[in-house]
C-alpha cells in the first residue's frame, strides 16, 4: 500500500509539473497585442496599474523602455514594425516634453493611447505635449498618471472586432457599478444622530 501511494505521489507530481511547463510554452508562445512604452524605468511604479490590469484581464503585453530623445533610433524601428509584429494598441507613457506617444504615433498605423506622468507641473507639461497633437497624428491621451484607464481604453479597442474581449469589456464594467452598489450599502449602516438615510 504505501509503494502504491508514493508511486501515485510521484505520477500526481509529475503531472504537475506537466501542467506547470505547458503553462510556461503558452505564455511564450504567445503574442504582445498591447504595448507598453515608457519613457523611463522611473514611470514604472505609475505604469504597473496598467500591467496589473491587463494581466488580470489575461491580455498578452509587452513592457519595454525607450526614449524618444535618448533612443530615437530604436524609437522608430519599433514603431515601424509594432503592427507586423502584431500589436493591436500601444501605451505609451511620458513625462516633461512628452514626445514619446506622438513620435511612435508618427510611425505606426496602431493606435496609441498616451499616459501624462507627474514629473513636473503637475503633469500639464506632459499633458498639453501628449494632447496637442498635429492634424493626422492622433494620441488619445488619458489622465495624468492614469495608466490603468489607459489599459481600459487598450482592452476596449481589441473588443471592437472581438466578442470574447468584448465579453470582458462588459464583465468589468458590471464590476464597476457592483462596487458602488455595495459602497452605498455599506454607507447605509453607518450611523450618525442626524443623518437621513
Amino acid at each position: 500500500m504505501l509503494v502504491f501511494m508514493n508511486e501515485m505521489s510521484g505520477m500526481i507530481f509529475f503531472v504537475y509539473i506537466c501542467i506547470i511547463v505547458i503553462k510556461k510554452i503558452n505564455v511564450l508562445k504567445m503574442k504582445a497585442l498591447v504595448s507598453v512604452i515608457m519613457g523611463s524605468t522611473s514611470d514604472l511604479p505609475v505604469m504597473e496599474a496598467a500591467f496589473k490590469f491587463l494581466d488580470s484581464q489575461e491580455i498578452p503585453f509587452e513592457v519595454l523602455a525607450l526614449s524618444a530623445h535618448r533612443t530615437p533610433d530604436e524609437v522608430a524601428e519599433y514603431a515601424r514594425n509594432a503592427h507586423s509584429r502584431g500589436v493591436k494598441v500601444i501605451i505609451a507613457a511620458a513625462g516633461m516634453a512628452a514626445h514619446l506617444p506622438g513620435v511612435i504615433a508618427a510611425m505606426t498605423p496602431v493606435p496609441v493611447i498616451g499616459v501624462p506622468i507627474k514629473s513636473s507641473f503637475e503633469g500639464l507639461d506632459s499633458t498639453l505635449a501628449i494632447l496637442q497633437m498635429p492634424p493626422g497624428i492622433p494620441v488619445a491621451t488619458v489622465a495624468v498618471n492614469g495608466a490603468q484607464n489607459a489599459a481600459i481604453l487598450a482592452m476596449q479597442m481589441l473588443a471592437v472586432n472581438d466578442p470574447q474581449m468584448l465579453a470582458k469589456v462588459v464583465e468589468f464594467k458590471t464590476s464597476l457599478k457592483q462596487k458602488i452598489v455595495k459602497a452605498n450599502d455599506d454607507l447605509a449602516q453607518i450611523s450618525y444622530k442626524f443623518k437621513t438615510n
